[in-house]
């Protein structure tokens, strides 16, 4: 089986590498042999980590998927223009495409379904959601008869190392971001990082896999990390929790029927939860099933090599069905109803700085009473000449979450309101 690799950056180096490694052990177990035969790339005179033949480069990534001695294509370029056309092209010529492309999959990955549908051949991609764990294919195959309730997880390694290190370093978020960018684990613009559009799209792709339905990345609400302080880890700590960015995936009943809450955003998570213990760049996925339970899949989230293998995987099972004739679908996807964020329902951490003074916390309480925002614990503590009182609630919805603040940034007794946090947990109900 020849293969033409469109992209030979840090994904696809990996890939190349690995496959040259493993030639002999995949021949003996499928009695495939799998070999590079064209390369696509940007620069052709840049220095790679592979040894690749002058025959096999070309800038030309067309002439890659449409070359009739290439039997499977890997997209490892990133974006959606010009890797959606080249998809296709490559699907409309029969190739099976295999993908590590999370932007591409939560914006127009309903379409490219279709397309390998109507080709009858494969479009795998489970490279594109937690690197080297695989999650994809127990969704669309393990756990395909089940139904699923919830898919919540760290899915960016970026955001997971600057929490660690102000968690287990008392380090504030734009030390920990410059660590993380000196170690090569954050980019010089790691916009799509800390404010949660990666952990987003990938939100996408597992809300689509779970619930069968399309779900694209804008129909994910997010928020980052860049305002989380080392005091809110402190807190977080003191209570019990550690703060975590979640992309979490809901199917919850609805009105008229079965509606998705899907959403990244900081949380505080029970210590005594298996997410909770996921430090540096690892990731993890946790599954919520009726029948099956709880289940959690960890591991390496990024990087070369743990790409490539979830990427050299799906090659595998790519070239093996397009030697049978067959094909791995998606299956039907249909129209989502995405619950809004205000109808959303969880508990939250907040914080207030108040003076100290007889009246506050009845004024305080009715403001939390009069939005049916009913009040879990609250912890007190001195400030000088105010306090600062720390409130946790039971389950409400966000909506009422939002105005309880509202109004609480009127009462003249609050100086201000700090920090708002979800908290996700073992014993709070699904959204």
């Amino acid at each position: 089986m020849k293969l033409g690799i469109l992209g030979c950056g840090n994904v696809g180096a990996a890939l190349v590498q690995l496959l040259d490694d493993q030639r002999e052990v995949i021949a003996t177990r499928t009695g495939m042999r799998l070999e590079v035969t064209r390369v696509a790339v940007r620069n052709l005179s840049r220095e790679r980590p592979v040894e690749l033949a002058p025959e096999v480069i070309t800038r030309d990534a067309a002439e890659v998927v449409s070359d009739p001695d290439v039997d499977v294509v890997v997209e490892v370029i990133g974006g959606i223009e010009p890797a959606r056309e080249l998809i296709r092209t490559a699907l409309s010529h029969g190739k099976p495409v295999v993908t590590a492309n999370k932007e591409l999959l939560a914006n127009v990955g309903a379409e490219l379904f279709d397309a390998a549908d109507a080709a009858g051949v494969d479009l795998l991609f489970e490279a594109a959601v937690g690197g080297g764990i695989p999650i994809i294919r127990p969704l669309r195959e393990s756990l395909a008869g089940d139904r699923i309730t919830r898919v919540l997880g760290i899915v960016n390694g970026t955001t997971n190392f600057i929490l660690t290190r102000m968690t287990e370093e008392g380090v504030g978020y734009a030390e920990a971001l410059a660590e993380a960018q000196s170690l090569g684990y954050a980019e010089r613009d790691p916009t799509a990082d800390v404010e949660g559009f990666d952990a987003g799209a990938k939100a996408a792709i597992l809300a689509s896999i779970a619930f069968g339905s399309k779900v694209v990345a804008g129909d994910v609400y997010h928020e980052g990390i860049s305002g989380i302080s080392a005091a809110d880890i402190d807190f977080a700590s003191r209570l019990g929790y550690v703060v975590k960015l979640l992309a979490i995936a809901e199917q919850v009943e609805g009105d008229d029927g079965p509606e998705i809450a899907v959403r990244v955003h900081p949380a505080m998570v029970p210590n005594t939860h298996p997410l909770a213990g996921v430090r540096d760049s690892f990731n993890a996925v946790f599954v919520q099933g009726a029948a099956v339970g709880d289940l959690m899949l960890y591991g390496r989230g990024a990087g070369g090599a743990p790409t490539a293998s979830a990427v050299l995987g799906d090659v595998i099972d790519a070239a093996a069905n397009l030697r049978k004739g067959s094909h791995a679908s998606i299956g039907h996807l249909g129209k989502a109803v995405i619950r809004p964020i205000d109808e959303v329902r969880t508990a939250f951490y907040l914080n207030l700085d108040v003076v100290d003074r007889p009246g506050v916390l009845r004024a305080v309480a009715e403001v939390f009473e009069r939005h049916a925002v009913s009040i879990r614990s609250m912890e007190q503590e001195g400030l000088g000449e105010g306090a600062r009182i720390i409130f946790i609630t039971h389950v409400a919805r966000e909506a009422d979450v939002q105005a309880t603040l509202h109004d609480l940034r009127g009462l003249d007794v609050v100086g201000r309101v700090g920090s708002v946090l979800r908290v996700i947990g073992d014993d709070l109900p699904s959204a």
